[in-house]
């Protein structure tokens, strides 16, 4: 019996499968975004819209669905009851998929496409 964890599937083949399975089912204005840098929980975030809450919640299965295929079991889905709003945690990926009035007021492109500032060097901090 073979008891070792599963293969880690790289970051471009997991990002590909999500944003193929997306764009096969019909999701909107898919964006994905880089979060190398900006933040510790994913290494990419990407956003997409449905069309309607049943759409959204579609997509959000076929994304799952897609994940258990490649072998992913422990993807966690948040947001199903209303599908307003639902995120998909891939782990070093994270997808929202959103109605696109939702996805207007909360924005989150504009939050996470913004580049970081340059931290300064410590040879560039004055002590006062």
């Amino acid at each position: 019996m073979n008891l070792s964890p599963p293969a880690r599937i790289p970051l471009s083949q997991l990002e590909a499968l999500i944003v193929r399975t997306l764009d096969d089912r019909k999701a909107e204005d898919i964006l994905n975004i880089n979060l190398t840098g900006k933040a510790d929980f994913a290494d990419r975030m990407i956003i997409c819209s449905g069309t309607s809450a049943r759409h959204v919640a579609s997509l959000a299965d076929y994304v799952v669905a897609a994940l258990k295929a490649l072998g992913l079991s422990q993807t966690t889905v948040e947001g199903k009851d209303a599908c307003d709003w639902v995120l998909v945690d891939a782990g070093d990926i994270v997808v929202h998929i959103f109605r696109p009035e939702i996805r207007r007021h909360y924005n989150l492109e504009k939050m996470w496409s913004v580049p970081m500032p340059e931290t300064p060097s410590r040879a560039d901090l004055v002590l006062a």
